[in-house]
């Protein structure tokens, strides 16, 4: 099949603004009007392997997508779902970081439709509503105190045992090791402030010896009263996880020594 026709059968099935570049043999760049968020388009490359043609991104898609975010992000919680369904759905393979759809017969329109979408609906996870950001929140920081605090220093979902075995006093991350254990609190709203708060509080009443790091969502986005409250009852904070990374990490290891 030659260029112009695979080009015309491109038009037909997908969109008439859509065009082949040749770049070198049985290898063209397709050009089409579909961009991500940020205006970009979206690379897409047709070329023949093994005697097969397929629509490639050549690590593109996921190359954009980490200038925005960390690659590891991707690969876990919300986010990795949400790759997962669109690649499963459009029936695209990811071959070490590249994303390829090979064609069946001669059906290159049809292909390139549902590369197209598998694309594009990998690129969502750059504007997720706000409630599935904040389950990826949760997801992020899981990931970060993994990968900084070893795991035999570290449990998640903290409840102290002997005042409270049915858990009721929750603590996000506890680290221990140290003359005095650091909670971690991340917190997303005015609900897990509150709630921090109260844990506090009652640590210090049951006469636990302990040192507390909060890490939120986004602090400008907590109640005034509410933060104050928490002010009251914790110690150190930080505004956000995504902008104080490094020094997150910084005071943890500080904090572990």
């Amino acid at each position: 099949m030659t260029g112009a026709t695979i080009e015309r059968q491109f038009r037909e099935k997908v969109c008439g603004e859509i065009s082949l570049r040749p770049e070198g043999v049985e290898r063209f760049r397709v050009d089409t009007p579909f961009m991500s968020d940020d205006g970009d388009l979206l690379a897409v490359i047709l070329r023949k392997e093994g005697g097969q043609w397929l629509l490639s991104d050549e690590g593109h898609t996921y190359m954009h997508l980490t200038l925005q975010m960390e690659e590891r992000e991707l690969r876990q919680g919300t986010r990795q779902k949400i790759i997962a369904n669109a690649l499963t759905a459009f029936d695209v393979a990811d071959r070490n970081g590249e994303l390829v759809l090979p064609v069946r017969g001669d059906d290159f329109g049809d292909a390139l439709w549902s590369f197209v979408q598998a694309l594009l609906r990998i690129n969502d996870v750059t504007y997720l509503t706000r409630e599935r950001v904040r389950s990826t929140f949760m997801d992020d920081f899981r990931a970060f105190m993994s990968d900084k605090v070893p795991e035999s220093r570290r449990t998640f979902e903290w409840h102290d045992p002997e005042h409270d075995p049915e858990g009721n006093y929750l603590v996000d991350c506890r680290i221990n090791g140290m003359a005095q254990p650091l909670l971690v609190f991340a917190l997303q709203g005015d609900g897990a402030v509150r709630d921090a708060t109260i844990s506090l509080l009652q640590f210090e009443r049951w006469g636990l010896s302990f040192a507390s790091v909060a890490i939120f969502e986004d602090q400008e986005a907590v109640g005034r009263r509410v933060l104050a409250r928490f002010s009251d009852a914790g110690e150190k904070m930080f505004s956000s996880l995504s902008g104080n990374k490094d020094r997150i990490e910084k005071f943890l290891v500080d904090s572990m020594a």
